[in-house]
């Protein structure tokens, strides 16, 4: 049994889902559901990812229509005050979610292309904190792949099957305690992966060979297993903390350029 960071082989839940193999498109939607949810679940954006988007978009939307109305648009003094002040009252809503929006749109971009890059990430972390040495909290992802993906593109719509995937995933992390803590004001999520030495993807990631997160740290792990697969090992030792197997060495954890913020508690368009 590994020691460090709390962590152990025991620990790891295993998921196991009813396909030959993960495929790439499924990983990276289970990531990035997976992300929206420690975001909500630890209230750093006001509702579902999803929503956020819907609704940023619409703002978007609506601010471009009201700039036509009011510049084409003959109206009374009253009804222009109204009008302008929604402006603003939608340009604030804009301001408040563009940032976060880009750093998630960034990231899916990132994940994309590592996804795209290679069919053989071994794992993902997700850490929430001030750093990603000094976290809040860290959820790891351990994928034991099933049969070789030996399919030249990745379509990165997302499919029932991945969908499937997702609400088992994310009902065990709740029914294993996740996102239980009060909230503790905004914070930082931070991705990692677990990839071969020879990915090169210095605009969107940069190596961390040595990457350790605070010992005091328990995270939280889950396994994600073909159910008729054979019995895998080498992901079994996929926490930082703990010591990579033989059949691990040629791989190293990645980190994220692209960090999201999480807004103010309570925070809406509206405000």
């Amino acid at each position: 049994m590994e020691k460090g960071g709390g962590s152990s082989e025991m620990e790891l839940t295993t998921v196991e889902i009813a396909a030959e193999r993960i495929e790439r498109s499924m990983m990276y939607n289970l990531v990035m559901d997976v992300l929206g949810f420690v975001l909500f679940m630890y209230q750093q954006i006001p509702s579902i990812l999803q929503d956020v988007s819907l609704e940023f978009d619409a703002l978007n939307s609506e601010h471009k229509d009201l700039e036509v109305v009011l510049a084409e648009t003959e109206m009374r003094a009253a009804q222009r005050r109204i009008q302008m002040a929604r402006k603003r009252q939608v340009k604030h809503g804009i301001r408040t979610l563009e940032k976060l929006m880009k750093c998630v749109a960034n990231t899916q971009t990132a994940l994309q292309m590592v996804f795209s890059e290679i069919p053989s990430v071994e794992a993902v972390i997700l850490v929430l904190g001030a750093s990603p040495n000094r976290p809040r909290h860290v959820y790891e992802l351990c994928f034991s792949h099933g049969k070789d993906d030996v399919s030249n593109g990745c379509d990165f719509t997302k499919t029932r099957a991945a969908e499937g995937i997702s609400r088992k995933v994310i009902r065990t992390l709740v029914s294993k305690g996740a996102g239980s803590d009060s909230y503790a004001g905004p914070s930082k999520l931070f991705l990692l992966v677990k990839a071969p030495s020879s990915l090169s993807l210095p605009l969107h990631f940069l190596p961390k060979r040595d990457f350790r997160y605070n010992k005091k740290i328990v995270p939280m792990r889950l396994r994600i297993k073909c159910r008729n697969q054979d019995r895998e090992t080498h992901s079994l030792n996929c926490g930082p903390n703990n010591t990579f197997d033989s059949t691990s060495n040629d791989y190293i954890w990645f980190q994220c350029r692209h960090v999201i913020k999480g807004l103010p508690s309570k925070t809406t368009p509206e405000e």
